[in-house]
């Protein structure tokens, strides 16, 4: 319960709640890699802090998916990864991608990114196809894009994260970048853009957790669900203390 809670209702929720904020994990066992659940925590904390009530919820390969979902977030993964997901992918693409037009909320990252897009056709020539959310495609490569990045953006201001992939996406018309490296690579070698943005969704290459580092983005995809669910958002007051020095931090370490 929250501190200034004074128990729980009938319908499971704080009596002094604003209301219960559902956020679905995609595939926490197989896209789960540079600490991605930690998107999912953070999220959790922080809609604690604007004062709703949290549920957070797993799917994985095979289980049922969960109704009345109000935010998603999605992590990367090896190319193994995500050939141990593809087909239960495909199988949920109509639920997410009437989610994602409906405007629900999401983050989604590397490998999910990747997935959520038209196809993956990996560096050997193989090709995994996506579910089409974001009109984006990706090339698999020899060159692996790593390191720290700063990317600029209109929304957000200033994200930082970490990449690591060697896969190469291009944006196609139905999409805008996230923001414009400032620091780092992004999406590909060539035209200096990290991300992707599609109504309510946001994807990212950027690992490290990205959430952390970057609450403005926690608190777009939070505002969103609260203000789809229930007509209106009245924020909190947030801890940012850690979410400030780590953001102190990553600007001051090298490329």
């Amino acid at each position: 319960m929250t501190a200034e809670s004074t128990g729980i209702g009938p319908d499971g929720v704080e009596q002094n709640s604003k209301g219960t904020i559902r956020v679905l994990q995609l595939y926490p066992r197989d896209m789960n890699i540079y600490g991605d659940w930690g998107n999912a925590l953070v999220l959790r904390q922080r809609i604690s802090w604007h004062g709703y009530t949290p549920e957070l919820l797993e799917y994985n390969v095979g289980d049922e998916f969960p109704a009345d979902v109000d935010l998603i977030v999605g992590g990367g993964g090896q190319d193994s990864g995500q050939l141990v997901i593809k087909d239960d992918l495909q199988s949920q693409a109509g639920v997410l991608t009437k989610l994602a037009e409906d405007g629900a909320p999401m983050l989604v990252i590397c490998g999910l990114y990747q997935l959520f897009g038209r196809f993956f056709k990996t560096r050997l020539g193989s090709v995994i196809p996506g579910i089409g959310v974001l009109d984006v495609e990706t090339h698999g490569t020899d060159e692996r894009l790593i390191g720290n990045v700063r990317v600029a953006t209109e929304e957000f201001g200033e994200v930082l994260g970490y990449e690591n992939h060697s896969g190469q996406t291009t944006l196609g018309a139905g999409v805008r970048p996230l923001g414009t490296t400032a620091k780092g690579t992004g999406n590909n070698s060539s035209d200096g853009h990290e991300g992707a943005r599609y109504k309510n969704v946001v994807a990212s290459y950027l690992h490290g957790s990205l959430l952390p580092k970057n609450p403005a983005i926690a608190d777009f995809l939070i505002r969103t669900a609260a203000e789809r669910k229930y007509g209106t958002f009245t924020a909190g007051a947030p801890d940012d203390r850690y979410a400030v020095l780590a953001r102190e931090h990553a600007t001051r370490r090298p490329r």
